[in-house]
């Protein structure tokens, strides 16, 4: 189960959309910025990567073998606890538990004293910047042009997004095999 905090920041300005769209006036601006956070959340499941650093709570099987955390790259691992069959939350000594960051940005936790019946409870942060003027260039890009896309073809129901978009995107795929 992962839990989310919202950062609350886009991955692209809106000030770099009304540029690119060419508009000056404000009407457009919650329509826009909807666009701009649609187009993120598209290129993190294209990528498979989170933009934007976040604080994210997670639970994991505690039976003493590695688990991997499922956002990415993760940048920090914050905190584990242990969550016992009540639902109470235990404090848990250094010894208790191990943690890696792989060079991949996977983030991995297991605990070293697996008691039946209990979960890990584990606190990090994931993300590739810590906002967005630390994105690459060729995500920002791509996020502005895809959702300049969806502001031009609004109403057309057979829009296709450019495959320009793609291409800046490509690179920064990371793909997980089952």
């Amino acid at each position: 189960m992962v839990d989310e905090s919202e950062s609350g920041a886009l991955a692209a300005s809106l000030a770099e959309l009304k540029a690119y769209l060419r508009i000056e006036t404000a009407g457009e601006d919650a329509v826009l910025a909807g666009l701009l956070r649609s187009a993120a959340a598209l290129c993190e499941q294209f990528t498979g990567q989170w933009l934007v650093r976040r604080a994210v709570g997670e639970t994991v099987a505690c039976d003493g073998s590695w688990q991997r955390l499922a956002a990415r790259p993760v940048a920090a691992i914050d905190e584990v606890e242990a969550v016992d069959g009540e639902g109470v939350v235990l404090a848990l000594p250094v010894e208790a538990y191990a943690i890696d960051i792989d060079a991949a940005g996977d983030g991995w936790v297991r605990s070293t004293r697996a008691r039946a019946g209990e979960r890990l409870k584990v606190r990090y942060r994931a993300g590739l910047a810590a906002e967005m003027n630390g994105l690459p260039e060729p995500l920002r890009q791509g996020i502005v042009r895809l959702a300049a896309e969806h502001f031009s073809a609004r109403g057309a129901e057979s829009a296709a997004p450019p495959a320009v978009v793609s291409a800046l995107w490509r690179p920064f795929r990371r793909m997980r095999l089952a």
